[in-house]
Order: C-alpha cells, then structure tokens, then sequence
C-alpha cells in the first residue's frame, strides 16, 4: 500500500557516529550493531532536520520510494503515481532516466529490416544532428520545449527545412521507441511545429534537350540517357537492369531490383516501393538498346548498364567523370541531376496526355497521391474546359425533345388551409 512517511537525516545522539540512514539499517528500534556501534540510531531532536518518504509498488510489485522536503510535496507526488497506475500509463522512474544515446542506439538496432541507404541515412541524422543535443540526457527530462528549441538551432544554423525535418523524424522515432519500450508516457517530440518546406523548382528537358545531353555524354552511354528519361528509371534500377527482364519485341522493361551505394559498396535489393512494375518502352529505344546489346555480352543474367570494365556502375563515380561533363558540353543547367531524367519522363507523359494512373505506374509510385503531389501542378487545368462541356450538355438536352417533354403540373388535393 502506498504511504508517506518521516524520514530523520541525523543520523544518532552518540558524538562522532558517522553512520547514515542504511547503514543503521532502515529501523528506529533497538540498538545499532553495525561495527559494535551501539547507538541509540535515529531520534528526532527540535532541531533535527527531517523529510518525508513516499513509498509505493509498481504494478509489477516491485518496490519504490523518494523523498521529498514536506509532506504536501509527497502527498501529491504519491497521489499522481496512484492516478497513473489506474489509468495504465505508470512509468517506472528508473526507466526514465535512461539515457537518450542508450535508447537512441537500441532503436537503430531494430531498424535492420530496412533499405541499408534508409539506415545510413538515420545513422548520419543520429550523430551529426540528433546525438550532439541529447545523448546525455535522460529520456524523461526532455521535453516538448527542449525538442522546439533544438529544431529552431538547427534552422538558425543554416539548416535547410528539408533537412530539420528529417532530423526530427530520427528524433521523433527514438521517443516512439521510448514510449513503446515504457521508458516514456508520451512522446515529447509530438506536437512540435515543424518548418514549413520551401517549394523547390524541378529541372525538366524538352525532347531536344535530351537529345544534346545524350549527344554530349560518351557514346557508350547515351542509351543509359534516353532510357532514363523515356522510361523514368532510377539510375539505381538502371544500374540493376538485366537483360532477362526486357522484352524488345513488345516494348516492355520489367523493373524489379536495384543497387544503391552505401558508403562506397553497392547494396543489391528490392525496388524503393518494394513492387515489381513493367514500363513501355518507345520504339526508337527498343531500337537503340538493340544496338547497345549487339556489342556486348547479352546472356539474359548479365547487366544490361555495365561499367568499362565490367560490372556495375557506381553513381559517385559515373556522375563525376561522365555525367557532369556533358551536362557542361550540352549547354544546360549545371543544377541538372541525373535524376531530374526521371522528373523529364513524367512531364513529357503529361505533356503527351497520360493520366495520372499512367504516370504512376510508369514511374512506380506506391498510389496516384503520391504522384499528384509530386507532379500536379503539371497536368492542365480543366476547370474552364469542363464547365463549357457542361454546358454544352445541358444544351444538347435541352434541344432533344425526348429528354425536354413537359411534365404535367401537380394536382392540388383538396383539403384544410394551411
């Protein structure tokens, strides 16, 4: 049963026992054995300075105690503990003052079913933005406050809100797992006003752009080029391509893998949205990835992008050396990313009169949400367009007697005035 009790901090009457509350045993009766002390232990003098104790049993059974200076402090503080034991959100006090770079580290633990560039990126938010601020301190004392003023240092320190944003999802997922591991009551990163994000301006090419950047690249990879940005590939499912999975014939490419750097090795794996999707391919690529795998081995294992040397391309090093290069030669913006190639495929389907669905599927995005909020702002505004529709249909009807006949008005029943 939860109680309160007086706590004396003098120790005994008898001069020079240096002996503290434990050591005399936790009990006022009798007299101290410990090291043939033989004091008469705790006594309450006029002047003896006391606290009171608040003790109680967790739902597990286990015992806890803390002081406090008066007794209406530990009143309250038994008092709460009582209310979150019948409301099932008690949290042991001992759990809350775990360290947050202990908890940080047990929660990156369980992120091993993830892409290994999902994990790299977390671990490189933890220990250059995260950890800095919080590994210290334990889990319980940071609040609400403490997590809005990390996020406005870090904006105030030039952070873009893109990147703040991030750093505060790994923070957000570390007081998750502290609220389902029962370290936490709740989350203290909940309810934080985030930044808002600043729209960034995507880079797209026109046909003929995409004709000078594939004319200014070496030759050998300008059908990497016109694929990425006819198929709209990544360049990590590009480089993943196999031979098996195209079918030249129909105009089809499966895309079913990718390879992702990580820290200097490739890491081989599922598509980003862990589907399998089939793009169709334009005849004149059909055309050029003919020619492109006349020259080279083309058993149906063998990568379809391979580097000089055999094997595949590395992204760092493809866009240093070859990338950049004839991004520079062809005269366009220096801002241009290789996978901007994938941002031209999508505009130059709206431009042609794909819908959204087309669009989705091509790119392999999870729903078509995804795919209007990227790429929205892209597709005509048909508003004026179907209000003329409309009224073209409402005056169709109207000249079609058929639809137009005149119904007969309404019989009045006789009855009482209303």
């Amino acid at each position: 049963m939860a109680h309160v009790e007086r706590h004396h901090r003098k120790p005994c009457a008898r001069d020079g026992c240096a002996h503290g509350f434990t050591r005399h045993g936790k009990s006022t009766k009798g007299a101290c054995t410990v090291n043939g002390c033989g004091c008469t232990r705790w006594r309450a003098d006029e002047d003896d300075r006391e606290t009171w104790r608040a003790r109680w049993r967790d739902p597990a059974g286990a015992e806890h105690a803390k002081t406090f200076a008066r007794k209406l402090d530990a009143d309250r503080y038994l008092a709460g503990v009582e209310h979150a034991k019948l409301k099932g959100a008690y949290i042991d006090p001992k759990l809350g003052r775990t360290r947050f770079g202990e908890l940080a580290e047990r929660w990156h633990n369980t992120t091993a079913g993830l892409k290994p560039s999902t994990r790299h990126a977390y671990r490189v938010l933890l220990d250059l933005h995260v950890l800095p601020s919080f590994r210290d301190a334990p889990v319980a004392h940071v609040d609400r406050l403490a997590v809005s003023e990390w996020l406005a240092a870090l904006l105030a320190g030039g952070m873009s809100a893109a990147r703040a944003r991030d750093a505060f999802q790994v923070l957000s997922l570390v007081f998750a797992a502290g609220v389902d591991g029962g370290l936490l009551v709740a989350s203290p990163a909940s309810g934080v006003r985030l930044p808002k994000l600043t729209p960034t301006e995507m880079c797209f090419l026109d046909p003929g752009e995409v004709e000078r950047l594939a004319a200014a690249i070496e030759p050998r990879y300008r059908v990497l080029v016109n694929t990425a940005a006819y198929s709209g590939a990544r360049f990590g499912e590009l480089v993943a391509l196999r031979v098996g999975r195209l079918d030249l014939l129909r105009g089809t490419c499966e895309i079913a893998e990718s390879a992702t750097e990580v820290k200097g090795r490739l890491e081989w794996g599922a598509t980003k949205t862990n589907e399998r999707r089939t793009v169709r391919l334009p005849r004149f690529l059909c055309s050029e990835l003919g020619a492109h795998l006349a020259g080279q081995p083309h058993e149906r294992t063998e990568l379809v992008f391979a580097a000089p040397k055999g094997g595949p391309l590395r992204h760092s090093d493809f866009i240093k050396r070859k990338f950049r290069p004839a991004v520079t030669a062809a005269g366009l913006d220096p801002r241009l990313r290789f996978h901007d190639l994938r941002h031209t495929c999508a505009s130059l389907l709206i431009r042609e009169g794909a819908s959204v669905k087309a669009v989705q599927k091509t790119l392999g995005h999870k729903n078509a949400t995804v795919t209007l909020d990227r790429y929205g702002h892209l597709f005509p505004d048909e508003l004026e367009s179907a209000a003329d529709r409309l009224d073209r249909a409402r005056t169709h009807a109207l000249a079609d007697p058929g639809r137009t006949r005149q119904v007969p008005p309404v019989a009045q029943l006789a009855g009482r005035a209303r």
